[in-house]
This record gives C-alpha cells, structure tokens and sequence, in this order.
C-alpha cells in the first residue's frame, strides 16, 4: 500500500504497528520504570510500562476476550490510542488532554472490547461493517440494561475515540463515526433517574469501630513495636542460621536426643506455619538443636514426625526478652517463631492506620511515603518535621505559597500529586510531581513512620510490598490498595482474638455496618470526628480540636494543603451534615413538646426551620455551599457543653477566627449569646453531674471537691434551664 506523503509528514499520525514491535513505544516510559513491555504479536498486554504509582495493580488487557476476526483491527486502534496524540485543536474542541492517563486508557480498552464482543454476537465481521444501525442498536441495549446516565456516558464517549484513533494510522480499519459524535450524545442517555448519582457515597466509619481500632494500632506502635520487631529480626536469625548450618556427628547426636525425649515423653510437638500450611517446625527444630535442615528431614521421616505433629501441634516459643505491656501487664511470656511473621503484619497494618486516619491523606499518598521521608527537626530551635508523601488527587488548584513560621505545625508532610499532572506538551506524568505545599500530621503519625522506617531499608517505600508481604515477591511498589484493606480486615479479627485473651472484651472492634474498612473511608472519617466530635478524646487522649481551629484558618496552607478544597472540602461536607442533622434533631425535639431555653433560642428554631433537609443522604462538597451560604445561621450540638450552639460569629465568646463557619466547641463559654439548650439536654447535664458526685467519692480530697464543685456547675446549669425553658410555640408568639 502506497501511503501519501501529506500523511507522512503529519507527526499525529502513526505507522501501523508490526507483530513484534512494542506494544508502548519507550519515549513514553520513563526511566526509572522496569516493567515487562509485551510485543504487539502477545495475547496480553500491560500497561505497567506507563505506571509509575507506587502500589497500583498493573492494568492489562487480555486479547483473548476479543472475538478472533476482529482481533487484529482492534489492535492496529488500541496501539495507537496508547502511542498516539489527538491533535491539540481536537483535544480542545473536546475539552480533552492529548492523551489519557493509564486508568483512563485501561477504562477506554475495556469499553472497546466489550462493544467488539457485541459486534460478534451481530456476527459483524470486520470493524468497517460497523454501521449506524449497530451504533444504535448498541446505546440503545445500554439503555435497556439499566446503566446510569453516568455511566453511559463515559461508555459513550470511550467509543467515540476509536473512530478518532483509526483517523491517526497509517491503517485505518474504516469504522463508522458513532452517531452520537455529530448530533449530541444527550438524546442517547437515559433519563437521570435522581438528583444524587453524583453524592459521594465514601461513609466516615463508625465511631464505635474507629475507637477501638485506634487504641489498639497506637498501642501496637507505641508499646509492643520493640517486641514484634524483636521478633521479626529472631525469626529471620533463626531461618538463616538453619539455612547455613551444615550437618555434622554433633547436631545428629543433639537432635537424636531431642527427638527421643519428645518421643518418650509423649509431649507436643513444634509447628509453624509456612505458605498457609501448618506442619513440623523443621527450621526452629534445626536451630534448636544444631542440627542441619537436612538432618532434621531425615529425622522427621525416620520417626514420623509430620504426622506426630499433626496429632499434638505445640508452640516454638523464641528467647528474647519480652518488655511490652498491656493494661500494666506483660503482653506475652514469649513470642512464638509462628506467630512473629503475623504480628510483623499486624505492626505495618497498625501503622498504616495511624497515618492514613491521623493525617487525612488520600490512600495512594500513603503508599508513596518513603523510609526517610520525615527527618529530625535541624539542631536550629525549631521543631518542624517535613514529611513527604506522595499524593494521588488534586481537587482545586495546588497552592505554591510557603508556609510561613506562624503557619507551620510541629509535623508537616510534604510530597508529590498524580491527577491531573500533565507535562509541557499536556501529557499525563504517571509519577506525578512534588507539591510545595505540606500536609500536617500528629505525634502518632510520626512514631508509626518510625516504625516502618525500621521494617524497610532508608529510602525504600514504607509499605514496600517486597518488604511487608514476603510471600508474594511479584508485586512491585507499594501494597495495593486491596491488599491494605486485607490486611486491615486480619488485623481487626486478630485484636479481637487478643483483647479476649488480655481479658478487655470492651476493647473487641466491632463489625462496621456500613461494611467493610476500605483504606478510602478513613480521610472521610477524620472530617467526620472533626466536624462533630471537636472536644472529644480520640484513642488515648488524642484531640481534634487544634485540628478544627488550623482547619478554620483559611488562610492556612498546611493541612490537607488544597486551598479551600481537598481536606477543607471534605470537612466543610461533614459540618454541613453535623448542622443539617442538629437543625433536624431540634425541629423533632420541639415537635414532640420539648421546651427550650437560652439566648439564641428563638433564632435557632427559625434557624431550624430554614436549614435545607438532607434525610440522611450523603452530599457533594460542592453542594455544601447551599448551607454555607447561610453563615451565621448554623446549629451546631455540643455535647460537651450540653448545649447547641446557634453559631453568630459576632456574639461567640470562643473567639474563632475571622472567616470560620462553625465554633470552636472545645472553647465553649458560659454566657454566650449563640448558646440554647433543650429539656434532653439538661437531663444530660444532670446525669453528668451525678456521675462527677460518684466519682468524686473514690478520689482524694482536693480533687473529690473539685469534681463536686463541677457537679454544681451542671446543676445549676440544668435549674437555670429548668427556670426559664419554653415551648416553641411560646418562643414564636
């Protein structure tokens, strides 16, 4: 075939690939990336070329689900939808990128196999007998199956790129435009069904399983790290040494005596676990008597050891000093050489927990955190750590201000985004860039890098899947996403083991009844605590108030680093709902014929009646600005205050700051103009103030009359509302 020379000198349009040329061409990879690139000629191939994310699943597309005859024309379109660039005036026309990122591309492949299976079922036989009828017969069988408007319309547009492609090689398989490109793809969707497909669906955990589950990852890093690790580095002692020990008389004779005194004795016999199987502890038996690997398989043939241990299986008990403690207590007598690979998976899981909920970073930044990443403050008075992470999503333009010394936290994260990064030509970076901005973190964020930090080598990734998952050496980069959430799921079945055992059942992590805990629920849960639990102790006395009074400083870059967005974004979603809910709970307490005192009480009930009604439903960020806009005439609960705050910035005596849309409820004052309560809030008072008399007798005397002069306080507070309380309809005359 004799090709033009105008389409030979146009750069956008690509020669047709040959069976063993690559399937990515390598000016698209990059150099640190060492993944297999397949041949064209391959029944699969990867796209791990074009990744260079720390802990993604490598995406490949499996050419053995597309029909045979039109295996070879959609190969010639998918090579070049992976190779090539649309043109800049087209990408604009489209408001598209010249290229697609390798999850966009991957979404795109799977479209296109899926629509070539249905062209085989219409027994089409090659891609240019594609008609207009087969176009729509196909938007119209998405429509029948139920798809979401959403949904089809990315479907929709995914298709709409083969023709584009076939337009960019040198070998066009001729497929037919599909009609939705030149008339409008909005008369082939669906009708959109409710106003919420796009609500963010992420639900916070529940507080009851985040408690727990925090006390016991904190108490993991911070009181049992030494151990576990301790034991981690016995074990690998053991398994070396078992390794390299050759036989001799003296470890036969030493294990001959061993195995008769198990014999006679009648006694248990060591097991460990490898590979999921359980059978005869071969190695930690070696290693206790001297004897060589091969001398203890020959003994175990011998005497029929596999099978003796199956009948009486006992521990393997290692030798190092044991100094964590639960509730005061020793925590072990001693670790088993079976369970310290399990604890050393619990430890990393307990770590990732810490920073993925005490930080508010996004999943994929927590796999790129490095070993190394958060060094000592320099010996110059200051005590700043810079943490630097790796970022995955970008809601609103990143800031580029520094942070100033009045800005900064003690502990400061810094690190790279991958969405929407895009080189000079507009290509997508699948490394993604480092972001000047910071993320801030806590104390236990910083111990628990410590302690990755001593279960990799300096420089590697924190949650190295070579170094935390040591049977499965395939996976590169971080451990993925799935695998996190695995683990996390083992961790909560073993702290329910141990808390039974420690003799805590009150400690025991309950089932979440929104389902499972997925690493993207924790972001989402911080701003949950943050917005409605700001005065309450968190695992071990850990605070989220100074988090609330940073988070209202917008001028404040630092934490969650988005601007107004990101972090930001997400808490004022979740102080929206807390508002939404507060103003719902009131309107049913004063339907029910609750009175209600306070200065701001005749304002919070017309408050009430204004605020918008969300029935429980999840909301976007975006959709936050409705209540936002009603600044100054939110409801806020304080439960610590027994009391709702009908928050006006100019009567609030917790002096928050200038631009804050809620409260700094941990700071709440008496007297306070925004202050009402309720009858069910003075019951409450009450009750507290029965509690601190209860208390206040099993305590030394200073501290009992303390606790009964606070104890007054709530009464008083609970007479003085019991005084001046009116019904709604009182307030409102």
């Amino acid at each position: 075939m004799t090709i033009a020379p105008d389409i030979i000198d146009d750069p956008f349009i690509l020669a047709a690939p040959l069976p063993d040329d690559l399937v990515i061409q390598p000016r698209w990879i990059s150099a640190s990336n060492n993944h297999l690139n397949n041949r064209v000629r391959d029944d699969t191939w990867s796209l791990g070329p074009l990744t260079d994310r720390p802990g993604t699943i490598l995406n490949r597309i499996h050419w053995k689900n597309c029909p045979a005859h039109l295996r070879e024309d959609l190969k010639v379109l998918a090579w070049t939808l992976i190779n090539g660039e649309r043109r800049p005036t087209v990408a604009a026309r489209r408001r598209t990128l010249t290229r697609h990122s390798v999850s966009s591309l991957h979404q795109r492949l799977i479209e296109w196999l899926r629509w070539a299976r249905w062209l085989g079922q219409k027994e089409v036989a090659r891609l240019s007998e594609c008609t207009d009828d087969h176009w729509r017969a196909y938007a119209s069988g998405l429509v029948a199956s139920g798809v979401n408007r959403t949904t089809m319309e990315h479907s929709l547009n995914q298709l709409s790129d083969l023709w584009e492609f076939d337009q960019l090689t040198t070998a066009p398989t001729q497929v037919s435009r599909p009609p939705w490109d030149t008339e409008g793809i909005d008369d082939f969707l669906p009708e959109e069904k409710q106003a919420s497909t796009r609500e963010n669906t992420t639900e916070p955990l529940d507080p009851a399983v985040v408690g727990p589950l925090l006390v016991w990852s904190i108490r993991m890093i911070e009181d049992l790290a030494d151990d576990i690790l301790a034991a981690r580095n016995e074990r690998t002692r053991i398994a070396n040494q078992a390794n390299s020990t050759e036989s001799t008389p003296e470890g036969a004779a030493a294990l001959r005596t061993y195995v008769e005194h198990l014999l006679k004795a009648n006694t248990v016999i060591p097991v460990a676990t490898h590979r999921g199987r359980t059978g005869l502890a071969r190695t930690y038996i070696a290693v206790k008597t001297g004897a060589s690997y091969q001398q203890v398989k020959w003994a175990a043939v011998k005497h029929d050891l596999t099978r003796l241990a199956a009948e009486r299986p006992g521990p393997c008990p290692m030798l190092i000093p044991i100094s964590g403690l639960i509730d005061g207590q020793p925590w072990r007598e001693n670790i088993d050489y079976d369970e310290a690979q399990c604890l050393w998976r619990h430890l990393g899981t307990a770590a990732a927990i810490i920073v993925l909920y005490l930080t508010g970073m996004r999943p994929q930044e927590v796999q790129g955190l490095r070993a190394g990443c958060c060094p000592d403050p320099a010996p110059d008075g200051t005590s700043h750590h810079l943490v630097h992470s790796l970022a995955s999503n970008t809601e609103a333009i990143e800031s580029d201000e520094p942070l100033t010394e009045e800005e900064a936290d003690p502990y400061l994260i810094r690190g790279h985004h991958y969405k929407n990064v895009r080189d000079h030509n507009g290509h997508h970076v699948s490394g993604g860039e480092e972001r000047t901005v910071p993320w801030v973190a806590i104390r236990p964020v910083v111990n628990a890098i410590r302690v990755l930090e001593r279960m990799v080598p300096e420089g590697e990734l924190l949650f190295s899947s070579i170094h935390h998952d040591t049977d499965n050496r395939q996976q590169q980069g971080s451990l993925t996403l799935v695998g996190i959430a695995d683990r996390i799921r083992a961790f909560v079945a073993w702290i329910n083991r141990e808390a039974l055992a420690q003799g805590l059942p009150e400690q025991t992590v309950p089932d979440d009844p929104h389902g499972p805990i997925s690493p993207s629920r924790w972001r989402r849960t911080l701003a949950w605590h943050i917005a409605r639990r700001p005065g309450g102790l968190i695992a071990l006395a850990i605070q989220y108030g100074h988090m609330r009074t940073f988070l209202d400083a917008r001028t404040s870059h630092s934490y969650g680093a988005r601007g107004r967005r990101g972090m930001h974004g997400i808490l004022d979603m979740e102080t929206v709902l807390a508002t939404a809910d507060t103003a719902d709970r009131l309107r049913d307490a004063t339907a029910a014929g609750e009175k209600i005192s306070g200065p701001a009480a005749r304002r919070a009930l017309l408050d009430a009646a204004d605020t918008p009604q969300f029935a429980g439903a999840l909301t976007t960020i975006r959709a936050t600005k409705q209540l936002r806009q009603l600044d100054g005439r939110l409801l806020f609960d304080n439960p610590n205050a027994f009391l709702i705050c009908s928050f006006k910035h100019q009567n609030a005596l917790c002096e928050p700051d200038a631009d804050a849309i809620a409260p700094l409820t941990f700071a709440c004052q008496k007297g306070c103009g925004n202050a009402v309560r309720t009858d069910q809030h003075a019951r409450a008072a009450r009750e507290q103030a029965d509690h601190l008399d209860r208390q206040a007798a099993h305590v030394p005397g200073p501290m009992a009359r303390a606790l009964h002069a606070k104890a007054a306080d709530w009464r008083q507070i609970a007479d003085a509302h019991s005084a001046a309380a009116r019904t709604a309809q009182e307030i409102l005359r």
